[in-house]
């Protein structure tokens, strides 16, 4: 007869394809039933902050439900720093997990709910007689506000026999938010303006590709000359990368940025307006009219003057409908523009006055590497958080939005990066997955180099930027005087440690070490290795976006 953690994943197993998690008492018998009744495949990683890293990665990279699980207790709080980078990257996630005994906590016992609950994820607590229909509620929490849940099996109901499995209702989903009557009105005073304007541009986020937005949009900047460009998490989402200016704020490019400064009307898409992408308020210059198209209840930056609350792709197609009146003609301002000039980066020499590597030559070499073969071409690029998240989003072209993911970014946390790997590659089977980390955030993250160099082996590479220090906060703190030591590292042989696990771990010291991944990338994925490059930079260099945070904190 089945029981209650056989209904818990019978149902689940009806929306996910694959869970993520580290096996213990609290999760046993889910894990049992999901191996013997369903056709899901599980994914062991070795540290419970990892298995839902990488549902969240895989997630990213897929679109579809993610899931992860962990045992009670340890288990659980294990997860929590993960679960708030889900929580503020409006991932959609069902974390199963034990919990207490329905007689109460146990010595041991913390409140997991409250737990949850203070990092913004709801828990959904199962019981013998409502655990499928329960199971459908958290999944259509986590699908309708795009956050995590958390789905509790108390230890003492998981192995209670629950009759049979009974035929769940599907997940009710909201429609996307169509504009209301005034907000069609605020479209149509936006439409006349756009036809107007001398010097368009059109910015777009992560939320305009959730949206399916790309292809309106394409539509609306071809309607009115404008020139384009994206958040980092954005990156891909406009079909014409002819007129692309890149990302926004302290990743773009200086040229491009002060093309941006210059526009008379900036319509931005599905993108929240952080610091970083705003430059700290710099990225407008006041004589540009701002409109903010979200789903958010309000706007989300102060120099937004218009706000219309609604699906980004319904908006872009109302403005499309708007501009084609017989007459409408385009701006005409990108054709004269050297786009490829405004997004020109400047590249160090090949060491820094140290004798170490200058990260930007280094990303500047491995994205031409990278772009030169076949199958490294089609890549999804990782990236851990640290000051060396620059270098991926200035240097390495991706396709979409889903092939660039900053897991930890939303959070501000530091390593999370090996685990996102193993999600990445199971939702991206026929792609490349690089992962771009600190030595930091390595470290931290240590334990699921194994689950990285396991899952993605023949597809996987590791680019470590080793400057044996916390970059971030040399560059911030030890540049006012405070003492340095705290933020060192002791220089870690990355390389070993990679081998250590099965992987090749190769050192690089020069550019002519990066010899090893141009050979790496042109042989078969069935035979090569994971490849983990010890890079060995400098911290003397410090990225543009950093200069930045050093300017206003300052």
């Amino acid at each position: 007869m089945p029981t209650v953690s056989a209904h818990v994943a019978q149902t689940l197993a009806a929306h996910i394809d694959h869970v993520f998690g580290v096996m213990g008492n609290g999760n046993a018998y889910f894990l049992d039933a999901l191996e013997r009744s369903t056709d899901v495949h599980y994914t062991a990683v070795r540290h419970e902050a990892g298995g839902v890293v990488a549902a969240d990665a895989y997630h990213r990279a897929s679109g579809r439900l993610a899931a992860a699980t962990a045992t009670y207790g340890a288990g659980f709080t294990n997860t929590l720093t993960a679960l708030a980078e889900a929580v503020q990257a409006h991932v959609p996630l069902v974390l199963v997990v034990g919990d207490e005994p329905t007689s109460g906590p146990r010595p041991w016992g913390v409140d997991q709910i409250a737990l949850a609950s203070a990092v913004g994820a709801r828990t959904y607590t199962v019981g013998r007689a409502d655990a499928a229909a329960t199971t459908v509620i958290a999944i259509e929490h986590a699908l309708s506000y795009r956050v995590p849940a958390v789905l509790a099996i108390p230890y003492d109901v998981a192995k209670l026999e629950a009759g049979p499995v009974p035929a769940a209702p599907q997940p009710v989903l909201p429609a996307p938010i169509a504009p209301s009557p005034f907000a069609r009105a605020a479209i149509a005073d936006l439409a006349r303006a756009l036809a107007q304007a001398e010097r368009p541009v059109l910015i777009a986020g992560r939320g305009a590709w959730i949206a399916g937005a790309g292809a309106a949009l394409g539509r609306l900047a071809d309607a009115t000359g404008a020139v384009t460009a994206t958040t980092a998490l954005g990156r891909g989402v406009f079909p014409r990368g002819e007129f692309d200016l890149g990302v926004t704020g302290g990743f773009g490019a200086e040229g491009a940025m002060e093309l941006i400064a210059a526009a008379d009307v900036a319509v931005v898409f599905g993108a929240g307006l952080n610091p970083f992408t705003m430059r700290f308020g710099a990225l407008f210059s006041p004589g540009t009219r701002v409109v903010q198209v979200d789903i958010a209840p309000a706007a989300t930056h102060p120099h937004v003057g218009g706000y219309i609350r609604a699906d980004a792709r319904l908006v872009a197609e109302e403005l499309c409908e708007e501009l084609s009146a017989p007459g409408a003609t385009a701006s005409g301002w990108r054709e004269g523009l050297d786009i490829a000039a405004l997004r020109a980066r400047a590249s160090g020499d090949d060491l820094a006055p140290d004798g170490r590597l200058d990260p930007r030559s280094l990303a500047a070499r491995i994205g031409e590497i990278l772009d030169a073969a076949p199958s490294t071409r089609d890549r999804v690029v990782v990236t851990d958080g640290g000051h060396f998240l620059g270098w991926a989003n200035m240097y390495w072209p991706v396709a979409s939005p889903d092939r660039m993911m900053m897991v930890g970014t939303a959070y501000q946390s530091i390593g999370l990066g090996f685990p996102s790997v193993p999600g990445a590659a199971l939702a991206r089977p026929d792609a490349t997955i690089v992962l771009s980390t600190g030595d930091g955030g390595g470290l931290m993250a240590l334990a699921d180099l194994e689950s990285a160099v396991r899952v993605a082996a023949g597809r996987g590479l590791a680019v470590v930027w080793n400057d044996a220090a916390y970059g971030a906060e040399i560059n911030l703190y030890g540049l006012q005087g405070l003492a340095r030591e705290p933020m060192l590292i002791p220089e870690v042989d990355f390389a070993g440690l990679a081998r250590a696990v099965g992987a090749r771990g190769v050192t690089v010291r020069t550019l002519d070490d990066l010899e090893v991944l141009a050979e790496w990338s042109r042989t078969p994925a069935s035979t090569r290795p994971f490849l983990l490059l010890d890079c060995r930079i400098s911290g003397d260099v410090i990225a543009p976006y950093q200069q930045e945070i050093i300017r206003v904190n300052s």
